[in-house]
């Protein structure tokens, strides 16, 4: 047993050895957070801290090893058995300094970073790791748009598609079991509704199985998908289908290849008949999962009573919040029977033999419900002689116990049932004769026996169906026609497919069909709807692209870029690859298949370069180009411009850079009174002013994602009159230039420390003056205005 002390008050963990009796104290030097036990060895693990650390403990918490930092919340994973050769391999999402997120794995007690593993090549997404089952996944947004890549019982990752009219904005992984990946995706014209995607084994093509499926968001902001796979039947689903702004209520037994609407009770509680004929009225159930082990959640299914569904719901044409009464299945939702007119929890004991309800009220009571013919039947239990505010229900561990807690009661229901164990009948689930390819018999108990069932034996006799064309879906880049035929859409090629194998090897033909997932059928059109083994034809490379492992087109000098060649389709093992980086240097690969990790590459000076890569084989060639922005970090702005000029003269204005070499550069300008700026890909401009008075100038340098700027004030005056040399009077009021530099000489050692430490106040690094020469401006009559031009060097250069 372990406890957790109040966070506020110290940070210990309380650990037990002897069920309770005594405990030991053992005190933490972080904050925990959240917990993750691994699902085989009890005594491993995982504690995320509050700073954002990932710990790992090989005895029970009694000692903590740090793992890694800058971990993302709820993003860090066991190894899957089965998939995974190391059991106490960890999967983690974690975020490097510069803010990007990658995927590690690492050993729990051996995570250094000689030994940590990136098994995708470059940044991801932040927050899209996903390890579930034997599938992991990862998320990369380019160009604006997400996509999406999948690993396979952890082979290398494979980018998913789905069909090329879908335009994906969000995408959650609804369920991984059987070796499939059910997938809720958004797109880009949906707002509360998501389309359900069903994919082959390997997680990489998907084909549709349901438009516009329900969505809300649940307590904490996350999203809800109005979708509940039913427990204890392979392929059974209902989904809430959103159909010209009426929400209905849909069932599949074949992993969404059909999907019908829900017949409704013939009768309703009271025995009078219900009046609701397909397609206009139905059954609608609300999907939602409670979260709370002391409620059941608005449905509730079983798989040791596996043709049992309980739920709530309303009968018409829509799903409603209003009018909810509570329905029950009992033969795998065929058909459906009213059992209590408002809300309540439904409790399953001895596999389903016990129903027990609870109502849902605010108010204190002390009766519930109780059935042992699957809900046909209810007979009514006081369990307190006071009543009671009730918050929910808890069935003890195992599905066929006979035990439930509610509050601080234990309510035993052994003594009303027979000690005995049950006789039971065959049964099959539903009017259908076959569900996934088989068609299954289960024993249940007699209705009219109050005897225990004992433990669950799973399906008694099970027995394949020839298969038929009901048990094929259409293949990726298929749709299913009015006659019921697959065939190409209009955006697929079938012979694309092809296009990963080379020349000599094979790959399976598409028919336009493959079979659901985990069906079981046997013969019938099997062979005729069976991809078929054809050998690879030669292929011209086709579809050459470039681009960085990150999706941007920018690098920084010095450091690494990953740049991945990607090619739709050709000859990929017979295959030569030429790759010129632009700055001198270019190598060769043999084939693609030696590239799948990336290129690397270094940039030692800054600048536009053009990347390009070659592909030949022996039916011809294709070629792509790459602008990349090769750039340093921009350290300082410098705006460089005369303090004082006159009316109409022009001006000239200099953004220094520190350092001066940076890459490719923007520089936005704003002076005078203008409103708009002015935009330009130099460091200079030339501009006049038009009025006396002070004026700003403003210049931004945008460097990649840094933008820096510099601002200074320049004085305009109407004329200018040359000291110098006396104007005559029929030259009063026009200008004359009076530029009358003194010889160059050295500044005084009190004066150069002065006027040092003033410059210091404006630019790093610091700079020594070497030497000035002044000018004299008479600016109106009696006034004068004295200009020095400084000429200063950096401690290492001069400038």
């Amino acid at each position: 047993i372990m406890l957790l002390t109040d966070p506020e008050i110290e940070s210990s963990l309380l650990i037990s050895s002897d069920e309770g009796a005594t405990y030991q104290k053992y005190r933490l030097n972080f904050y925990i957070q959240s917990l993750l036990f691994h699902p085989k060895q009890e005594d491993w693990i995982l504690a995320y801290s509050q700073d954002q650390k990932l710990y790992s403990s090989a005895e029970f918490g009694r000692r903590w090893q740090l793992i890694q930092e800058g971990v993302v919340p709820n993003r860090f994973y066991w190894s899957v058995m089965g998939s995974n050769k190391e059991p106490d391999l960890v999967h983690l999402e974690a975020r490097t300094v510069d803010g990007h997120s990658q995927y590690l794995t690492c050993r729990m007690q051996n995570c250094t970073e000689a030994n940590r593993n990136k098994p995708f090549p470059g940044y991801i997404d932040p927050d899209s790791l996903i390890v579930q089952d034997d599938y992991v996944f990862v998320q990369l947004t380019s160009g604006g748009r997400p996509h999406y890549y999948v690993s396979y019982r952890r082979n290398a990752f494979a980018q998913m598609k789905l069909p090329k009219y879908a335009l994906p904005k969000d995408m959650h992984v609804i369920s991984t079991d059987e070796n499939q990946v059910f997938a809720a995706v958004q797109e880009w014209n949906q707002n509360d509704t998501y389309n359900l995607y069903i994919s082959d084994t390997r997680g990489v093509y998907f084909t549709l199985a349901l438009e516009n499926v329900q969505s809300s968001r649940g307590p904490e902001g996350n999203i809800m998908i109005d979708l509940y796979e039913v427990a204890g039947i392979k392929g059974m689903f209902l989904a809430n289908k959103k159909i010209d702004n009426q929400v209905k209520t849909f069932i599949t037994y074949n992993k969404g290849r059909d999907w019908r609407l829900l017949q409704a009770p013939d009768t309703d509680l009271r025995g009078d008949p219900v009046h609701c004929l397909l397609p206009y009225c139905s059954l609608h159930l609300h999907l939602k999962v409670s979260e709370n082990p002391y409620t059941s959640g608005i449905i509730a299914s079983r798989d040791t009573a596996p043709s049992i569904i309980v739920a709530s719901g309303n009968i018409g044409s829509e799903l409603s919040d209003s009018d909810i009464s509570m329905f029950v299945s009992s033969d795998a939702g065929n058909t459906w029977r009213q059992i209590f007119e408002e809300e309540h929890s439904v409790l399953y004991l001895d596999q389903g033999g016990v129903l027990v309800a609870m109502k849902h009220t605010s108010l204190p009571i002390r009766h519930l419900w109780l059935s042992f013919d699957e809900g046909r039947s209810w007979s009514k239990y006081s369990f307190t002689s006071i009543p009671l505010f009730v918050d929910g229900v808890l069935g003890e561990p195992g599905e066929e116990t006979l035990i439930m807690t509610h509050m601080l009661y234990f309510v035993f229901f052994s003594k009303i049932l027979s000690v005995h164990l049950c006789e039971r009948i065959l049964v099959s689930l539903q009017g259908e004769a076959c569900i996934m390819g088989a068609k299954r018999i289960y024993k249940k108990r007699k209705s009219e026996r109050k005897c225990m069932q004992g433990k669950y034996a799973g399906a008694m006799e099970s027995e394949p169906c020839v298969c038929t064309e009901a048990d094929f879906d259409c293949d990726y880049g298929y749709e299913r026609h009015s006659n019921g035929q697959c065939l190409p859409a209009f955006w697929f090629n079938p012979s694309s497919l092809s296009k990963d194998c080379s020349l000599g090897q094979s790959y399976l033909n598409s028919t336009g069909y493959r079979k659901v997932v985990s069906n079981n059928c046997t013969d019938g059109v099997r062979e005729q709807y069976t991809a078929k083994p054809q050998k690879c034809p030669g292929k011209a490379p086709r579809g050459l692209r470039i681009v960085t492992a990150d999706g941007k087109l920018t690098a920084e000098q010095g450091h690494n870029v990953t740049l991945m060649v990607q090619l739709e389709e050709g000859d990929v093992q017979r295959t030569l690859i030429q790759v010129d980086f632009g700055d001198g240097i270019a190598v060769s690969y043999v084939n693609l298949s030696s590239m799948e990790d990336g290129i690397k590459h270094v940039y030692h000076n800054v600048g536009i370069f053009r990347v390009t890569v070659q592909v030949d084989n022996s039916l011809g060639s294709d070629s792509a180009v790459l602008y990349l922005h090769v750039t340093c970090p921009l350290e300082h702005v410098h705006l460089s411009l005369p303090f004082v000029t006159t009316k109409n003269k022009e001006v000239n204005a200099t953004a220094v850079l520190w350092p001066s070499q940076v890459g490719t550069l923007t520089y936005v300008w704003w002076y005078g009174n203008n409103t708009e700026p002015l935009i330009t890909l130099e460091g200079s401009i030339s501009f006049r002013f038009t009025s006396e008075g002070m004026n700003t100038i403003t210049v931004q340098v945008s460097a990649g994602n840094a933008i820096l700027q510099d601002t200074k004030t320049i004085a305009v005056y109407g004329e200018c009159l040359c000291a110098c040399t006396p104007c005559r009077p029929q030259a009063q009021g026009r200008q004359c230039n009076c530029w009358q530099p003194e010889a160059a000489r050295p500044l005084p050692r009190e004066q150069r420390v002065v006027v040092e430490k003033e410059l210091s106040r404006v630019w790093s690094p610091p700079l020594r003056v070497m030497w000035f020469t002044c000018t004299v401006m008479a600016t109106r009559p009696g006034e004068h205005l004295s200009v020095c031009v400084l000429k200063v060097a950096l401690l290492h250069s001069l400038t």
